[in-house]
C-alpha cells in the first residue's frame, strides 16, 4: 500500500511526522477507514479525505496518540498548583490562565483544576482552557466519566474527593467540570493565536515528538505568542532539548517546565567605565621640561568584564543550556565586580535549574540584601517555599511581593 499521499496530508494537516507512529500502526489505520467506506483503492480514498473533512477528522482519530491520564507526573501539577497560587496573590493580575493543548479526554486540564481547587485556589481565580484536534476525545472529555485505566497512576484520595462511582465507573465532580472550557482547534492553524489572551502556564506535553521539525517549529512560534513574559510552558519529558527559542527551566529537572531566557534590558546594562584622560600638560614648559621617561614594557592586562557583559554571556549560556557554565561564569566574573542584585538574581535562577534549590534560595536571599524591591525574587522565594511545604513563609514572601508591586503601580 502506497502510503506517501496519505502522509502528506496528515504532515500538511496535523504536522505528523508519520515515523514516529509506524508504518504498520499508520496501514491499520488507512485500512480501517477503507473498509468502513468500503473503499479498495488509496487514491480513491485520499480524494474522498480531502473532500470531507468529517472523513478527515475520522482519519485523524485513527492515528493520533490521544492515552492520557490523572495526574500524569504528580509532580509536575503540584509545581502548577505552586506556581498559580502565586501568581494569583500578584495586585491587579486578573485570573491565572492555563491552557491545555492538546488535552485528550480531559485527565490533564481535569487534573490541573483539581490541584488548585486542593491548594484552596477558589475557581473564580483561575480559568483553564482546552483544545484538542479529536472531536472523540472532546466528547470522551465532556462526558467525564472514567474507568479504573484512568487512574492508574493517581493517588486514590483524589478519586475519593472528586469522583462518584456509578457502576465500574467514575464520574467527574460538577466543581471541576465548571472549571474547564473544551473547545476544538488545531495548534497549527496560523490563526489561533489572534486575539486570544495570553496564559499564565502552557501544558503542551507530549504533542511535539510526534510533529515534523517544520511543525515543531511553527507550534513553538505560536506557543511563545501565547505564553505571557512571566509565564511557563510545561511540556513532555523528551521535549525540552527539541526545543530552538531562548527557553531556561523553570523548576527541577523532573518538572519539565520552561521559561523565557535571560536577556539584559539596555536600561540594566552597566556603562564601561570612560577611558582615563591623559594628565594635562603645561602650555610654554616644552623647551624647560625634559620629556618623560618611557614606561618599562608590560604585558596587557586582561580586560575585567563589566556587569552588563557578565550578565549577557551569561544569559546566552543559559538559554542554550549550558547551565553549569554559565553559573561558572558568574561566580568568576563575581569577585572582580561590585555585589550586584542583577548577578545574584541570575545566578538563583542558574542553582534552581541546576535542581539545588539551597543555593538558589541563598542567592535570592542576597538579591533581597541588595535590593528589597525586587520582586521576581520575592516570587522564586515563595516558590521555593511552598515546594519545601513552609506554606507561612510563602505566604510571607507574596504579601512581600504584592506589596513591592502595589507600591511601584502606584502613580
Amino acid at each position: 500500500m502506497n502510503l506517501d499521499g496519505v502522509e502528506h496530508l496528515l504532515r500538511e494537516w496535523i504536522g505528523l511526522d508519520a515515523t514516529t507512529i509506524g508504518t504498520t500502526a499508520l496501514s491499520r489505520a488507512i485500512r480501517d477507514r477503507m473498509a468502513s467506506l468500503r473503499i479498495d483503492d488509496v487514491d480513491t480514498f485520499l480524494d474522498a479525505v480531502r473532500s470531507s473533512p468529517a472523513e478527515r477528522d475520522r482519519l485523524v482519530e485513527e492515528v493520533i496518540v490521544a492515552e492520557s491520564w490523572f495526574y500524569r507526573d504528580r509532580q509536575v501539577f503540584e509545581f502548577v498548583a505552586d506556581f498559580a497560587m502565586t501568581r494569583a496573590a500578584l495586585p491587579g493580575r486578573g485570573p491565572v490562565r492555563i491552557l491545555s493543548a492538546p488535552c485528550a479526554s480531559g485527565e490533564e486540564p481535569y487534573s490541573a483544576a483539581m490541584a488548585l481547587l486542593d491548594a484552596g485556589l477558589e475557581p473564580s481565580r483561575f480559568t483553564i482552557d482546552a483544545i484538542d484536534v479529536s472531536r472523540a476525545a472532546l466528547a470522551r472529555a465532556a462526558r467525564a466519566t472514567y474507568t479504573a485505566n484512568a487512574f492508574r497512576n493517581a493517588d486514590t484520595s483524589c478519586r475519593d474527593r472528586w469522583f462518584r462511582s456509578e457502576g465500574s465507573v467514575a464520574v467527574l465532580d460538577e466543581r471541576v467540570r465548571n472549571c474547564v472550557h473544551f473547545a476544538w482547534a488545531n495548534l497549527l492553524d496560523t490563526g489561533f493565536a489572534d486575539g486570544r489572551e495570553r496564559y499564565d502556564v502552557i501544558f503542551c506535553r507530549n504533542l511535539l515528538i510526534y510533529l515534523t521539525p517544520e511543525a515543531r517549529g511553527d507550534v513553538e512560534k505560536t506557543l511563545d505568542r501565547l505564553l505571557r513574559p512571566d509565564g511557563v510552558l510545561v511540556l513532555g519529558a523528551a521535549e525540552p532539548p527539541i526545543m530552538k527559542g531562548d527557553w531556561i527551566p523553570a523548576g527541577t529537572a523532573a518538572v519539565f517546565a520552561l521559561r523565557r531566557g535571560v536577556h539584559v534590558a539596555p536600561a540594566d546594562r552597566v556603562p564601561s567605565p570612560p577611558p582615563a584622560k591623559p594628565p594635562a600638560t603645561s602650555v610654554g614648559l616644552r623647551s624647560r621640561v625634559a620629556p618623560p621617561a618611557a614606561p618599562a614594557v608590560r604585558a596587557p592586562s586582561p580586560a575585567v568584564p563589566t556587569l552588563a557583559e557578565v550578565l549577557d554571556q551569561a544569559g546566552q549560556l543559559a538559554n542554550a543550556r549550558r547551565h553549569l557554565e554559565a553559573l561558572e561564569l558568574c561566580e568568576r566574573a563575581r569577585a572582580g565586580l561590585p555585589p550586584s542584585p542583577e548577578l545574584f538574581f541570575l545566578m538563583g535562577m542558574l542553582h534552581q535549574a541546576l535542581g539545588d534549590g539551597d543555593r538558589a534560595e541563598g542567592c535570592f536571599h542576597k538579591t533581597l540584601y541588595l535590593d528589597s524591591g525586587h520582586e521576581e525574587a520575592l516570587l522564586a522565594l515563595a516558590l521555593l517555599a511552598r515546594q519545601r511545604g513552609d506554606l507561612r513563609m510563602a505566604e510571607t514572601y507574596r504579601q512581600s511581593a504584592a506589596r513591592v508591586l502595589a507600591r511601584k503601580a502606584a502613580p
